[in-house]
């Protein structure tokens, strides 16, 4: 739990006193510091949770990070199987789609050659 969390929490307690203590006097003044107070000490709460929550993805996303560089060669064994594996099933299907992405590679690799600029030719 974030520090601002519990900080935001005691304002928003001790605006709601304020407040509640404004109303029964019937001051004007202590009522609205009672609310203004309040809702700072809400908008600190939401702050802290917003804090605790990018901490937990980030924990989440750093531990996740970790576990997939510990068991990477795993990973990629198990690619290579699958890969070979359907290779196996379907030889055809897996010859042009090859065939395909060597094309689609050769398309992307090649340019159409240059074209001289345009001549400007003034008749006069």
């Amino acid at each position: 739990m974030d520090k601002d969390r519990i900080y935001g929490s005691a304002k928003e307690f001790g605006g709601k006193v304020e407040g509640a203590a404004g109303d029964l006097t019937g001051d004007a003044k202590t009522q609205a510091s009672g609310r203004v107070r309040e809702a700072a000490g809400a908008m600190q709460d939401l702050y802290g949770q917003a804090k605790d929550v990018t901490r937990d993805a980030t924990d989440a996303a750093v531990n996740y990070a970790k576990d997939a560089y510990e068991h990477r060669g795993e990973t990629i064994r198990s690619g290579q199987k699958a890969m070979a594996q359907a290779v196996q099933e379907n030889p055809l299907g897996s010859l042009l789609i090859a065939g395909g992405i060597g094309f689609a590679l050769a398309l992307l690799m090649t340019r159409q050659p240059r074209r001289p600029p345009p001549r400007w030719r003034y008749y006069g």
